[in-house]
């Protein structure tokens, strides 16, 4: 059997026509390329299996191992509905990780609505759950079923904020930080009337974000009233009704969007009330992505294909460390600060 070649950072700069300086520094993190560049560095390093001495000595240091003795089998278990951008993307992250390691991943539905206990062991058998080196949690499972899934004996991974005292591992973007990164970012140019709009009783990511901005508010010398945000929507013709009353009410000259998914309800009752954006409110949003609707808007980037990275990591890190603390780990990203909120400190001036 011929022995595979070494992957060498000549390797890499050949096959990309670039300098072995250029693919080191983009490998390193180092600046003097583009980003395009530097991603096409990374993910032909990732393909051919090539890791800096740094990344082999964090690996060493977090017991990840870099070899097997067998190829695993993992399992992302999402909810049984139309999977939105995060659940691709976090997919993508947790795959492309394990795949360096020569681990599979496939993707298991959860069952739909209240599920009794012999259903639930027909599905693990049908799926054949028990088997599985380890699995994923994905976010939006609703809670009954998350519970029994972090019951099993089985090495887990949730991606998702944890429940009080769970005895499982971890790994989320932190929208905390997002949320005071946004809120720091509209009094930085001069805004101090804030509408936050996001439903507080859907998932425990969102009451974090009310409470996230709750304390940047508060942090800012800001008082803040539930009444005066839109924090219980309803349907779409309510929601519209309790927007455009909110912002005659209460005039914000600034929209801080919890949700996803929601600007354009935003748009259209802002444009109601011939509101423009950003010249009459400015708006940021806390999207998964980039919008289609909006490419330029303002908003905190939420790793979220790092954290599927992070997870596999964890995953790996759990099942060589079995009798390990649990951690939680939230990863933090950068602010875009884009082409939807205006400086109003100008206007003053």
């Amino acid at each position: 059997m011929p022995i595979p070649k070494k992957v060498t950072l000549k390797m890499i700069a050949d096959q990309l026509d670039l300098t072995v300086h250029t693919v080191s520094k983009a490998l390193r993190g180092l600046p003097g390329m583009s980003e395009h560049t530097r991603n096409e560095v990374v993910a032909l390093a990732n393909r051919l299996g090539y890791r800096t001495k740094e990344q082999e000595r964090s690996l060493a240091v977090e017991q990840i191992p870099i070899y097997s003795s067998k190829p695993r089998r993992f399992a992302f278990i999402v909810p049984n509905t139309e999977l939105p951008f995060i659940h691709h993307s976090l997919y993508e992250g947790i795959k492309s990780r394990l795949a360096e390691f020569g681990h599979k991943l496939e993707i298991l539905f959860a069952p739909q609505g209240t599920v009794s206990d012999s259903q639930f062991f027909d599905w693990m058998d049908e799926n054949q759950l028990l088997y599985l080196d380890g699995f994923f949690i994905g976010p939006m499972i609703l809670p009954p079923m998350e519970a029994r899934l972090m019951e099993l004996d089985l090495p887990k991974i949730l991606l998702n904020y944890p429940p009080p005292v769970a005895q499982v591992d971890s790994v989320i973007w932190d929208v905390s930080s997002a949320v005071h990164q946004s809120v720091r970012f509209l009094v930085s140019k001069g805004h101090s009337r804030i509408l936050y709009i996001g439903d507080i009783r859907m998932h425990r990511g969102f009451r974090l974000r009310w409470h996230a901005f709750q304390e940047a508010l508060q942090l800012e010398g800001i008082p803040v009233n539930e009444d005066q945000h839109l924090t219980r929507l309803q349907s779409k013709a309510l929601y519209i009704q309790q927007l455009t009353d909110l912002l005659e009410k209460e005039k914000p000259t600034a929209i801080l969007v919890g949700m996803e998914h929601d600007l354009a309800w935003i748009y259209y009752g802002c444009s109601l009330l011939t509101r423009q954006i950003p010249q009459d409110c400015s708006l940021i949003g806390l999207e998964h992505a980039a919008s289609e609707l909006i490419p330029d808007l303002t908003r905190p980037q939420l790793p979220v294909k790092e954290v599927g990275v992070r997870g596999a990591d964890r995953m790996l890190w759990r099942i060589s460390n079995p009798s390990l603390p649990y951690e939680h780990i939230r990863l933090q990203g950068a602010f875009h600060s884009g082409a939807t909120v205006s400086d109003i400190t100008k206007r003053r001036a």
